[in-house]
């Protein structure tokens, strides 16, 4: 479940190893390019955690940020 918060919307993401949650990441970056809206995020093993917020927008939380956050929901197939 994304959280709002300190102006971002954030969710954390678990794999059962490494390689899925690289594998995740991947999809991901596919999507964003096409939406041309890139996530700040990191990876430690098997979790991924996402942090979104418009830039451009003074770094607040828009609809971009929703539909991308769908859009990651969508590609998420927990184990």
């Amino acid at each position: 479940m994304w959280q709002e918060k300190d102006h971002q919307l954030f969710r954390a993401f678990r794999f059962p190893d490494f390689r899925e949650a690289f594998a995740f990441m991947t999809k991901v970056a596919l999507v964003a390019e096409k939406m041309d809206h890139h996530p700040t995020w990191t990876n430690t093993y098997d979790r991924v955690e996402i942090y979104l917020s418009t830039h451009s927008a003074g770094n607040t939380v828009t609809e971009k940020d929703h539909a991308l956050a769908k859009a990651i929901d969508d590609l998420y197939e927990p184990s």
